[in-house]
C-alpha cells in the first residue's frame, strides 16, 4: 500500500478523505471519496476542508456519498497481491549486464483486470459488489 495522502491544502497536515474534481465545462466542482490513484488534476481533502467547501459565484457542488467507515482491504486485493508474488517467483531471473552494457527492458502493459477504465485524466471505478 502506499502512503497516506496529506491534504492538497497549503499548510494542512491532516490526511486527506476526499477528492475534489473540477468540470469546467459544466461548471462544476465534484467532492467524493478519496481516490483509488492520486491524479494531477485532482485535490485531495481532509474532512475539514471538504466540509466548508466553496465554489466560485455560478458554479455547482456535486458531493458523492462519503463512506462511513474507511475502506479495508477485501479478499480481492489479498488474492491479487498473492497472485502478483507467484508470477513475481515464476519467472526466469533477469540475466546479468556487463558494466556499459544495457539490458532489454519489456514494454510496460497494463495490468489484468484493473479496477476501473481509464479515459483521458479521469478515472471511472466500478462499484463495489
Amino acid at each position: 500500500m502506499g502512503a497516506i495522502r496529506q491534504c492538497s491544502r497549503s499548510a494542512c497536515r491532516q490526511s486527506a478523505v476526499a477528492t475534489l474534481t473540477y468540470v469546467y465545462a459544466d461548471s462544476t466542482a465534484v467532492l467524493g471519496p478519496l481516490a483509488t490513484y492520486a491524479e494531477p488534476h485532482c485535490y485531495d481533502l481532509c474532512e475539514q476542508h471538504a466540509g466548508s467547501l466553496t465554489v466560485p459565484r455560478g458554479w455547482e457542488v456535486l458531493r458523492l456519498a462519503m463512506p462511513t467507515s474507511p475502506q479495508q482491504p477485501g479478499p480481492d486485493d489479498l488474492l491479487a497481491l498473492a497472485n502478483a508474488v507467484r508470477e513475481a517467483a515464476a519467472q526466469p531471473p533477469r540475466s546479468q549486464t556487463t558494466p556499459g552494457q544495457r539490458g532489454s527492458h519489456s514494454a510496460l502493459e497494463a495490468p489484468a483486470g484493473t479496477e476501473g477504465v481509464r479515459r483521458g485524466h479521469l478515472r471511472v471505478l466500478r462499484e463495489p459488489s
